[in-house]
């Protein structure tokens, strides 16, 4: 079965509500940005990232098998549960060969400028710190063109 694409709703919320309302399921990766308000979301925009303690019968969502949600930090926005700020980008930081790395950046460059240019209070963990090194200043430098 095909999740319908973003195109058809007025907000990225709307279309994860229609297309996994009532699922046991967490928003994750690009799409718990987009929960959170950090990242915009694409035009026409057709793939959501959840986690799932069972596979889902959907073709155009990536589904992150866990066995519970347990060791996850989960946060709701209305009737949607999605991964924390911190979570979804220490998962994002791990699973970086795998990600939409401009939505991460972006959501880095979103937090920055609303943390009064600062880092500080994202939890970022020791293991992906050195990833997380290599792609600060692209975030900070985000919004700003020559």
């Amino acid at each position: 079965m095909r999740v319908d694409t973003r195109s058809n709703y007025t907000s990225n919320r709307e279309w994860f509500r229609s297309a996994l309302g009532g699922k046991d399921v967490v928003l994750c990766h690009t799409s718990a940005l987009e929960c959170l308000g950090q990242f915009p979301g694409y035009v026409n925009e057709n793939q959501i990232d959840i986690y799932t303690t069972i596979r889902q019968p959907y073709e155009n969502v990536n589904q992150y098998i866990v066995d519970s949600y347990d060791e996850l930090d989960i946060v709701r926005v209305g009737d949607l549960r999605c991964t924390s700020l911190n979570q979804t980008v220490n998962d994002m930081l791990r699973d970086y060969d795998m990600i939409d790395e401009q939505s991460l950046v972006q959501a880095l460059a979103r937090f920055y400028y609303r943390n009064g240019r600062s880092f500080d209070r994202l939890q970022i963990a020791p293991q992906y710190t050195e990833r997380f090194n290599s792609i600060r200043d692209w975030a900070i430098e985000f919004y700003y063109h020559d």
